[in-house]
């Protein structure tokens, strides 16, 4: 009988001795708040309890209530870059103390595998660079991987300050990217780690921002089925982006395309909506910055990437996006994930800094095809973003083809013309040329670059629609 009083009591008062009032993940230790701005600040605590925020840098007391949901969320104006501070969150009978708060620029770095690779997975100029990486003006935000059928309040995940041991982990990608920021800025730089190999650009998107839902569920018909990651629309949103929508954040970078290579030809639609469906989320229409795919000969279906990286540049169109070529980037072209993401991380910033921050340094606009004319047995072509002229390192251009009315692709000779910045392409075996590809191909690495060695986007003149479920010309 003892025994069982001694449960009897023990049990309860266990029970009201914990915490009713708790911050979300992504309101703790070591975080990284947006600047010069109103951010929201939320949690949870008893029904109709006060709240009350005190921020050390601010002389001002935030009162609130939680709701009868239990619920509470108040906005918190941010000062200019700096820290560290504390944030002190009181109820009537309890206190949550938040350190080492640093006010910056924040940052997502979503997507798949190559924006998810660290130096523990590999990454070569990433391990290189770990010695010199101790740097308490980065702060890292860890979010584990999940996926949820319903849009969630809370994820699991935590802030690290940027060292060694951090940064190992971290994406190398998003590293490189926010460590330029930070050095051209002077500016503390938080960045999300939201990302999952493998997830097609469907998993992230909004589902209530989608306006044809059975449409977008047909595309997911055309994905390869996998156990080791998802498919489902929205599921790796609703988990990993939806309950940080609260956050204030200047922007997001994305490295992702490769798992929708089976329905490329949608990719364009599909990624718009995704970033607007974000944008809505948010309330906040912010730069978003990506990537190309790179090079990678193991896709199954022939000319699938090409079609992917066509229809990534056909989504610049959307206003404040851009994105970065690194076909150059690519140590072997029979791995899906270059080991160095360096370059490609400052090629990201090169963007924000220029767009975002208006603080141009560097040529960062990559040289695409502006238009094709043809003259006697040739075509030149035109390019945009070409400023001091184009060069080929190397004898001869790879990856360069030309055809005829029948659309048979042979390889093409070319001459550059650099009084005018153009591209004289023809072969002997075309007479009557009509369209010039460069690139076009899963695995095809070519070799023209600008004057400011940054490599021409990948380019076709002609029209022609592949079916990918048979490998054929529509």
């Amino acid at each position: 009988m003892k025994k069982l009083f001694f449960i009897f009591f023990c049990i309860p008062n266990l029970f009201f001795s914990q915490s009713s009032m708790r911050l979300p993940d992504i309101l703790g230790d070591h975080m990284l708040l947006q600047k010069d701005s109103e951010v929201n600040f939320w949690g949870w605590a008893n029904p109709r309890s006060k709240i009350r925020i005190i921020a050390d840098w601010n002389t001002d007391t935030i009162q609130t209530s939680a709701s009868n949901m239990a619920k509470w969320e108040t906005l918190l104006k941010t000062p200019k870059a700096g820290g560290p501070y504390t944030i002190q969150v009181l109820s009537e009978d309890e206190s949550i103390s938040i350190k080492n708060v640093m006010i910056g620029e924040l940052w997502i770095c979503s997507g798949q595998s190559n924006m998810e690779f660290s130096v523990n997975n590999g990454v070569i100029d990433a391990e290189a660079a770990m010695p010199d990486s101790e740097n308490a003006d980065i702060r890292f935000f860890f979010i584990e991987k999940a996926t949820a059928a319903f849009p969630q309040d809370e994820l699991t995940g935590h802030w690290e300050v940027c060292s060694p041991e951090s940064m190992r982990k971290f994406s190398s990608v998003g590293y490189f990217f926010g460590r330029k920021l930070n050095e051209e800025l002077n500016t503390p730089i938080g960045l999300i780690n939201s990302n999952w190999g493998g997830t097609p650009v469907e998993t992230w998107m909004p589902k209530d921002a989608i306006e044809n839902v059975n449409k977008i569920q047909a595309e997911v018909e055309f994905l390869n089925d996998s156990e080791g990651w998802p498919r489902d629309i929205a599921s790796t949103y609703n988990a990993m982006i939806h309950p940080i929508t609260k956050m204030g954040i200047a922007g997001a970078i994305w490295y992702q395309g490769e798992s929708n290579t089976p329905n490329a030809n949608t990719y364009a639609e599909l990624f718009t909506t995704m970033i607007k469906g974000w944008r809505l989320k948010f309330q906040n229409d912010f730069p978003f910055y990506y990537v190309q795919i790179a090079p990678f000969q193991g896709y199954g279906v022939p000319f699938s990437a090409a079609l992917v990286r066509e229809q990534q540049q056909k989504a610049s169109s959307l206003e404040k996006t851009g994105m970065v070529v690194i076909s150059d980037l690519v140590d072997d072209p029979d791995d899906i994930h270059p080991r160095y993401k360096k370059e490609v991380g400052n090629r990201l910033a090169n963007r924000a800094l220029a767009e975002t921050y208006g603080q141009e340094s560097t040529k960062y606009k990559f040289a695409t095809l502006r238009e094709q004319k043809i003259e006697k047995g040739a075509i030149r072509i035109f390019f945009d973003n070409i400023d001091g002229g184009i060069s080929i390192k190397g004898k001869r251009i790879d990856a360069l083809e030309i055809a005829g009315e029948d659309e048979k692709f042979y390889p093409a000779n070319a001459k550059i013309d650099e009084k005018s910045n153009t591209l004289l392409v023809n072969a002997k075996q075309v007479k009557k040329p009509i369209f010039v590809r460069y690139m076009f191909g899963n695995g095809t690495i070519g070799n023209l670059f600008d004057k400011s060695d940054l490599p021409v986007a990948p380019f076709r003149t002609d029209k022609v629609i592949y079916d990918l479920s048979t490998n054929r010309p529509k």
